[in-house]
């Protein structure tokens, strides 16, 4: 029996989970490794090559680690789950004129509540992950804070997480920087891991194509929305789209659109096929709506509270007044933000604490 317990570890097969192993195996605790295939790109029609978390090279990398430390490992084929929780709502948001996070989704839907369920099967009291961020217990509450690394910190994405899913993770990764766990890796002869490229897309659309993806998801889709009008914020045509949901708030490349100054996508009206354009100005918004909200450091929001917002991963965030009303945040910038994107996350912070999250509404 270890010293520590037993622990699941989601395992992709890259460097930051398989590193999270070998620091929870020398730790003590009794080490089970889960890889969770969430996708198969070649059935999507794709035509790159299949990478990353989900392909049967990086799954036999996790297997081969595990055996080599010495702990059991396991594969999870969760993609009927990830295709109706994850992908269906990628595609319908797309059509509904938003920008989905599908890494959100995953995140809380997906890989929680499938390590959850598996770690009680198992025994595990806990689940633990790769990621960069820190977790701590303040005032009867699972608070994360952005990783010591904050040039990988991933805290934004992790927003959705419940206190009873905080409650049982670890993040082994959370006191080191990412140069420190490639250090680790050369170290301990895994120099294979540390030479690893890491990929920055969603990882059901590895080409970065997703206008190219929801074609092949909707049968007929370009003809459908094809043909309708970009239009000025007054109104007045200004020339003809490829389809709505190939474009999104605060696009200026590919308009394929010339009126002597540079334009932006605006606003998308899905009900009309109507992509609505403007001057960079024009994206300045002060003011948003946020709902589904998961609040994380505190139950409810203080009064008169203000928070660092930030509306997208690289995001370096601004200063807003929120008050909560109705279950929705009623987010008031400082000052103004440019391409707020209706179906993104808006993610609070105090200091390097994560307060909370929700989806942005308008």
């Amino acid at each position: 029996m270890s010293k520590k317990g037993k622990v699941l570890l989601a395992m992709s097969g890259g460097i930051d989970s398989s590193i999270a192993a070998l620091l929870l195996h020398e730790q003590g605790w009794d080490v089970v490794g889960i890889t969770m295939k969430t996708w198969d790109y070649a059935s999507s029609g794709g035509s790159s090559k299949e990478t990353g978390c989900c392909s049967l090279d990086s799954i036999n990398d996790a297997r081969l680690l595990a055996v080599n430390l010495g702990f059991p490992h396991l594969i999870l084929d969760l993609r009927n789950e990830f295709d109706e929780h994850v992908i269906d709502n990628f595609v319908k948001e797309y059509l509904a004129g938003r920008t989905p996070n599908p890494c959100v989704l995953c995140n809380t839907h997906i890989k929680w509540a499938a390590l959850l369920k598996r770690a009680d099967m198992l025994d595990c009291e806990f689940i633990a992950t790769g990621h960069y961020a820190r977790i701590r217990e303040e005032n009867n509450r699972y608070v994360i804070s952005k990783g010591l690394d904050q040039t990988k910190d991933q805290s934004y994405v992790l927003w959705g997480l419940t206190q009873e899913s905080l409650k049982r993770t670890i993040f082994p990764l959370q006191n080191y920087r990412k140069s420190e766990i490639k250090q680790m890796a050369v170290d301990n002869g895994y120099v294979d891991l540390a030479a690893k490229s890491e990929s920055y897309e969603i990882c059901f659309v590895p080409d970065n194509d997703y206008r190219g993806f929801l074609k092949r998801k909707v049968d007929g889709l370009d003809k459908l929305v094809d043909g309708g009008n970009f239009v000025d914020r007054e109104g007045k045509v200004l020339g003809k789209h490829k389809g709505f949901p190939f474009y999104t708030i605060g696009q200026r490349k590919g308009l394929e659109i010339a009126v002597g100054q540079p334009l932006y996508v605006v606003e998308i009206l899905p009900e009309t096929n109507t992509v609505v354009l403007g001057t960079k100005e024009d994206l300045d918004l002060q003011e948003m709506i946020v709902g589904k909200i998961n609040l994380i450091k505190y139950a409810q929001l203080p009064d008169n509270y203000e928070a660092l917002t930030k509306i997208r991963y690289k995001d370096p965030g601004a200063m807003a007044s929120i008050s909560q009303i109705n279950g929705k945040l009623n987010v008031l910038f400082h000052t103004p933000v440019s391409a707020v994107a209706p179906g993104q996350s808006a993610v609070f912070y105090e200091g390097d604490d994560l307060v909370g999250g929700g989806i942005i509404e308008r």
